[in-house]
């Protein structure tokens, strides 16, 4: 029979999937003999057989009340007894910290029955019933889906008839009359009392725990970070401790540096005379940790030792969960802590200065997207005016957009938005998920508000407590904010303004573009000492998808090694497309050859452009790919234009013989058609042109003292003899250029015939470069122009993809063709040089796969090259990913 409960002296950090993140940690700490109240995980197994059986695994009930008995012994007190109560939380906790899981329910195992005597045992009645009205309150609403609202209106129109601002100043007797309106609320949407019983208020809060990874949130968050659906969640059952025992009590966040910036020193928030939930619901603005050690010196200062004994065991950011019950400390939770991107970076090179890591484990504790999130631009605050209000950067950024006042508003709106509330919580995730930005008027940057976004890489910016948040508009100081208006968050000053404030480029780009020095900047220091230490190690080369010079010195400014696809057929819009047309209306070899005379010094000059930006580096120059339709007039243009001259009696001109070409030319499938080496082998000269283009252009350079060092790849081949055909006319021409340099030829695998029959082709081809977007179309038969918005977000909710094939590279069908390419290709040429060129080439993820399939190279856009940089120096390392911080 399966084991489904560990007592937390049974396990370790490092048995996250059994465990899930809270239980491994918090065993991981009890094993430390740090101040762990007792208790015990149900294991991710437990989960997954319960929600492929929709019960309660065999034996699962008689583990939880042989580990309950235990806690009992531990605490000396029996579960809901009427006399001296103990008294339990039950936690959600996956292997990943994520967002939309069941909330925490505290105080399970409190009654009608033993109310008065927590109330004697404590001396403290006030606290007695608080508790109660907190377990009703998050029962109701975590187990039975009671709406919190309705609890928070009853708990507001007591403060009201109090007269009081806070809960904590509501008297004992206030609270007893919110728990008996809280016990209406439940009866009114359940139909039923308030379980009583303590072993089925248990019961149901574990089913509950299993029960939310399927929450449609979680589900959410899951598909949004790319975490596997079929983990499942442990729950872990602990022993309550107090934060709300009076003025010697509280609770507190706290984080071992400072995960908005990565500043070394001990971060957080405290909040007196209140329990954990408080805290991260960001209900009640907080103090600092500095303000602890005031208020308690003496549990102050054991909670830096705790701290700092912590990082030195994870090796990383801790982020901790404390309650201080009358004045003793008690650790409730640790993790790896989420941190902003530049945080992440500034970190990483710090604890290889402390000599705690490796660089290649700093590596592994950035990622490229987290790089990517810092090119993003900042606001330009020389242009923005006074702010209406300055909040706490929660999460640094510049967002801007219209104003929104709930979740649903945000998920439904096609304009970006900024999501205002007086505080988030779980139910809010699928609006925080679609706005640019994040704010609240409570909580501070250890709220659900402050931590989700920072996860995600959103603005955010909390506690602007000068705002005065209704339903459908802000007041501050007088000024009012409607839905819609349009306001800038900054989340790195907390500042907020009205109106769209300019930005500004990042620091990052500005170093990449030369702009700025690393020196005496840690955050430009740590990015440049990891690209260079990914630079060093990376078997994979990086190179761009540029089309113009332009295009070509940024990549080069951002470390691109080379041009890997320069697509040519760009080069033939705006004004060079009257030529396209005389080229296609041609009417014998006279008039076509006239037409890409004209067009031959053109091209010539594109590709002595890109090879002077690119001296030194291989340029790998497509032959023109797209249907020649592309370059003409739609057909229903036309045909309207020439109906509508022949209606008025008009000459149509050149409009008719342009309409008899469409028409000819026209294909129902226009990408599965008269494309690629196809065209080159029906459009005689076109490709030849190109070719003496390319090689005089080389020849020029050469004789001006550079080194140009181009490439011809042919595109769309599915078979070895099109290669053969196309490489031999491109031979015969090359030999006639005096003075070029030696140009490899070779082909672009984007059909899946071609990566299947590749042993052959590559006995014609010097290189592949892997077009993954049409490999991805032909393999799966879809085309991306239409399906990404007719089907693409219902298979993603029934989990068909993982993620869009299109932005992560499908390993097991695509890649798959690519790995037969590569095998079969070095077989029968050893020498063969394999790359790829669409847009996977700049996809962390697909990085990773390529590294592995042995490709010597990707192409990517050039803002993305520093990202594919830093990723195929991750993909080299054989240091494991230390972070769970997702």
């Amino acid at each position: 029979m399966s084991r489904y409960v560990y007592d937390f002296i049974d396990g370790g950090k490092d048995l996250k999937d059994l465990l899930g993140g809270k239980g491994a940690n918090l065993a991981e700490m009890t094993r430390m003999g740090l101040p762990v109240p007792p208790g015990f995980t149900i294991s991710t197994e437990a989960c997954r057989e319960y929600l492929r059986t929709g019960s309660m695994p065999t034996g699962l009930l008689d583990e939880i009340e042989q580990h309950l008995r235990m806690v009992e012994e531990k605490t000396g007190k029996p579960l809901g007894d009427a006399h001296d109560p103990l008294l339990l939380s039950v936690r959600s906790g996956g292997k990943f910290s994520m967002p939309g899981m069941m909330e925490t329910i505290l105080d399970i195992g409190l009654r009608d029955a033993n109310v008065a005597a927590l109330a004697r045992h404590s001396g403290d009645e006030r606290f007695a019933w608080d508790s109660y009205r907190r377990l009703i309150q998050m029962f109701g609403k975590t187990v039975f889906d009671v709406p919190g609202d309705e609890f928070e209106t009853e708990l507001a129109a007591a403060r009201e008839g109090a007269g009081v601002r806070s809960d904590a100043d509501l008297t004992a007797a206030q609270l007893q009359d919110v728990v008996g309106a809280y016990k209406k609320v439940f009866h009114a949407h359940t139909g039923r009392d308030f379980p009583q019983a303590p072993h089925e208020q248990l019961l149901l809060a574990i089913a509950s725990v299993f029960e939310s990874w399927n929450a449609e949130r979680a589900v959410l968050y899951r598909q949004q970070e790319r975490i596997p659906q079929d983990l499942g969640t442990a729950v872990n059952v602990m022993a309550m401790v107090f934060g709300n025992r009076g003025e010697d009590s509280g609770t507190g966040v706290a984080f071992t540096r400072d995960p908005a910036t990565g500043r070394r020193g001990v971060y957080g928030d405290y909040l007196r005379n209140a329990q954990g939930e408080d805290v991260v619901a960001g209900i009640r603005n907080t103090m600092s940790l500095d303000d602890l050690a005031t208020i308690d010196p003496a549990a102050h200062r054991h909670l830096l030792s705790i701290m700092e004994r912590l990082e030195e065991r994870y090796r990383d950011l801790c982020d901790i969960e404390f309650t201080i019950e009358n004045g003793k400390l008690w650790m409730l939770q640790t993790r790896v802590g989420k941190r902003t991107p530049a945080a992440a970076f500034v970190i990483a090179g710090q604890l290889v200065d402390e000599g705690t890591i490796t660089l290649d484990e700093a590596l592994q504790r950035v990622t490229g997207e987290q790089l990517a999130h810092l090119m993003f631009p900042s606001f330009d605050t020389a242009a923005a005016p006074a702010p209406l209000a300055t909040g706490v950067p929660a999460s640094p950024g510049a967002a801007v957009g219209a104003v929104v006042f709930d979740s649903a508003a945000a998920a439904a709106a096609t304009e970006p938005v900024i999501l205002v509330r007086r505080e988030t919580n779980p139910d809010d995730l699928p609006g925080m998920i679609a706005a640019q930005g994040i704010l609240t008027s409570r909580g501070g940057k250890t709220s659900h508000a402050a931590v989700v976004a920072r996860g995600m890489g959103k603005t955010c910016v909390c506690g602007a407590e000068d705002l005065e948040i209704g339903p459908d508009s802000f007041t501050v100081r007088g000024q009012v904010i409607r839905a819609g208006d349009v306001i800038s968050v900054d989340g790195t000053t907390g500042h907020i303004f009205a109106g769209s404030v300019p930005v500004r480029p990042s620091p990052v780009v500005r170093y990449f573009e030369g702009e700025l020095t690393p020196m005496g900047d840690p955050l430009l220091s740590a990015v440049q000492r990891l690209l260079a230490h990914a630079d060093h190690i990376s078997r994979l080369g990086v190179h761009a998808n540029a089309d113009t010079g332009i295009d070509a010195e940024r990549a080069r400014r951002f470390g691109a090694t080379g041009v890997g696809l320069c697509r040519t057929e760009h080069m033939f819009l705006g004004d060079r497309r009257v030529l396209v047309e005389r080229l296609i209306l041609a009417d014998g070899d006279a008039e076509r050859e006239a037409a890409l005379a004209d067009l031959l010094p053109l091209q010539r000059a594109d590709f002595a452009e890109l090879f002077t930006a690119m001296d030194g580096l291989p340029v790998t120059i497509r032959l023109i790919d797209p249907p020649l339709h592309e370059f003409l007039p739609p057909l229903e243009e036309l045909t309207a234009r020439v109906a509508r001259a022949e209606a008025l009696g008009e000459d149509p001109g050149s409009d008719s013989a342009l309409l008899t070409a469409v028409r000819r030319m026209h294909e129902a499938n226009p990408m599965l058609g008269l494309r690629g080496v196809r065209l080159g082998l029906v459009v005689p000269g076109l490709f030849a042109m190109q070719v003496r283009a390319i090689a005089e252009a080389a020849a020029a350079r050469v004789a001006a003292g550079g080194d140009p060092r181009p490439e011809i790849m042919i595109p769309l081949v599915g078979a070895v003899q099109e290669l053969a055909t196309v490489r031999a006319e491109a031979e015969s021409v090359l030999a006639t250029v005096t003075g070029a340099p030696p140009i490899r030829i070779g082909t672009m695998i984007e059909v899946p015939r071609a990566a299947l029959t590749a042993g052959e082709i590559a006995d014609h081809a010097d290189f592949f470069s892997f077009g993954t977007n049409d490999l991805t179309q032909m393999t799966w038969g879809f085309s991306r122009d239409d399906v990404e918005g007719a089907f693409f977000g219902r298979y993603l909710e029934l989990g068909i993809f993982a993620a869009s094939p299109f932005e992560t590279l499908d390993t097991g069908g695509v890649g798959e063709l690519v790995r037969i390419a590569v095998e079969r290709g070095r077989a029968a040429h050893p020498g063969l040089v394999t790359g790829v060129c669409g847009e996977h080439g700049g996809d962390p993820a697909s990085i990773r796969f390529f590294h592995h399939a042995g490709l010597d190279y990707v192409s990517c856009s050039p803002f993305r090259v520093p990202i594919a940089r830093l990723e195929a120096g991750r993909a080299a390392t054989t240091v494991a990913s230390a972070s769970d911080s997702r």
